[in-house]
Parts: structure tokens; sequence; C-alpha cells
């Protein structure tokens, strides 16, 4: 029978974040997808150590409720501000930078989170739905970092996080977000690059298959899938939405000042995983989760007969 760690218990209150407290004291950072799963997590670690949060998304009734557990549950940062944006749309993401440099008097850090995709074969994607996840994930991805470099960063350098995936080796099922997120690798690189000079560090994260709550917008052929890939995983778990968010965290953050067009696989080690080694059993569980309002998936949940 497995073994968990401690570590494995959320706090009862308030964030534990493995950072040192007030690590981004006076500092704003940007993120987008903020109103729910990685985001909200992200948004919530950050807010912890200090940092005024401009949450970026399309639905403000979410990012209402994000705000509002952040001035809650992170009584020492005031001042989170919501914005409402859809990144597809280049003249609404340019005037949603602009406020919050208006309204937060800086930018010191973007997490490209926002995102999304649907299961299909490649012959099944229609152009509008490969369109409106490549658009989502390449394109909103691009639009956010330049307006935040163009309008601030360049002039006082920054760190921006993008979002990426378990993309190595293609990804059967999701062509259209493996595209996408191939993409946003070589944007990474390529940024990194050219805005060096400035001062601005551009890495990305690559999570593997994480406890998310976005996992329960898929349908249940899919999600009995997902249950079964924690056994493909040599830690033999999925993981966390803290695991994914302290990486992001540390990217964001002076430790990585010299870190530049990298990425942070959040996989478990999913790609070192070969036909040839039959994964044993897990033998004990140590997993990290410091943020107390997580909810795992319940379709994540094994079934009973």
């Amino acid at each position: 029978m497995p073994t968990a760690s401690p570590s494995t218990s959320p706090p009862l209150s308030g964030y534990r974040s493995v950072f040192r407290e007030g690590l981004f004291a006076g500092k704003v950072v940007v993120v987008t997808g903020a109103g729910s799963g990685l985001g909200r997590c992200t948004a919530h670690e950050l807010a912890s150590l200090g940092a005024t949060i401009a949450l970026i998304g399309r639905s403000a009734d979410k990012l209402e409720t994000v705000q509002a557990e952040l001035v809650a549950d992170h009584q020492n940062v005031s001042g989170h501000r919501i914005y409402s944006c859809d990144i597809r749309n280049e003249q609404q993401v340019r005037d949603t930078v602009a406020a919050v440099v208006q309204d937060l008097g800086q930018i010191d850090g973007l997490f490209n989170c926002a995102g999304g995709q649907f299961p299909a074969k490649l012959e099944a994607i229609s152009l509008n739905g490969w369109d409106a996840v490549v658009r989502n994930n390449l394109h909103g991805t691009f639009l956010m970092s330049r307006e935040c470099y163009t309008q601030w960063m360049q002039h006082h350098g920054g760190a921006i996080v993008n979002m990426l995936a378990d993309i190595w080796g293609g990804m059967p099922g999701m062509g259209h977000s493996g595209a996408a997120r191939a993409g946003v690798w070589n944007f990474t690189e390529t940024a990194a690059c050219e805005w060096g000079h400035s001062g601005v560090r551009v890495n990305a994260v690559a999570p593997g298959w994480i406890a998310s709550a976005g996992m329960d917008s898929y349908d249940e052929s899919y999600q009995a899938l997902l249950r079964s890939l924690k056994h493909k995983v040599p830690l033999q778990r999925f993981g966390t939405e803290s695991e994914l968010a302290s990486a992001a965290v540390f990217l964001l953050s002076e430790a990585s000042t010299f870190i530049n067009g990298t990425v942070i696989r959040v996989d478990g080690g999913v790609p070192n995983a070969r036909h040839s080694w039959p994964l044993p059993a897990a033998e004990r569980t140590i997993e990290y989760n410091g943020f107390p309002r997580y909810q795992p998936p319940t379709g994540l949940q094994e079934q009973t007969p």
C-alpha cells in the first residue's frame, strides 16, 4: 500500500508556499486564465508572497470570485484588480495591458496561463475548432507578451512565464493544442533572445497530467482515459496545482534571474517512461499541496464497480 508524506495534506488556512515570505512584495504580476484552475492557484501563491495580482480572463464572475478569495486569504496585500479580456483580440489585449499599467503602475511579471482545448482526432477537427485553440493558446500568449513588453517591460525589465504542455513526441488526440503549444515553445526561445537586452526573461512551464479543475470539463469517456494515465507516470500519480504553480513562481522570482529561454517540465517524468521498462506500482507518495482551497477534479477519482 503506498505511503503518503505529511506534505500531501493541504494547510488548514493560508497558502503554504515553499518560497520566503514577502518574496514578491511591491511587485505586480499579471495572470491570465486567473478565474480557475492553475491560474487561480498561481494567483493565490503569488498573493501569499506579497504580490499584487492583475487577474485576467473572459468571465468577470469567476475573476470576482478569485479576487474575493485573495482579499480574504492574504491580508498583507490589497489592490488586486480584475480585467475581463479575450486574449485572442488584439485591441482588447492592448487596452487591458494599458489599463493595468495605469491602475497598478507597473508590470513586473506575466504568467500566460490562459488556454484551452478539446479532445479530438486530427481528421475530426474543423478549421474553426483548430483556429479557436491555436488563437487561444498561441496567439493569446504572443499578444499578452508583446503588449506587456512594449508597454512596460522594455523599459523596466521583467519576467514572462508561458504555458506549454507535454508536447514531446506529439499530442495524439489533441493535435491542435500540441501544435499551438509547440509554437509557444519556439516563441519562448525567440523572445528570450530578442528581449534579453531589456532585462526581460522569458521561460515556460510544461505541465503533464495535473489534477486541475479543468479536467472535469471533459466527457466521461475521456475522463476514464485520464484516470488510467497516472499508471504511465514514473511517480505513479497525478500532479497537484501547487506543484505547477511553484515552478511558475520560481521562474518569475529573483532566484531565476540567469534562467532564460528554458522550459521546466512538471510531469512526473512521463517523457522518460519507456515501453521496455515496466513501471512498478508506487511504494510511497510524496507530493506538495500548499493550497487550502484546492479541490481535485471529481472525474479523476477511481470508479467503484
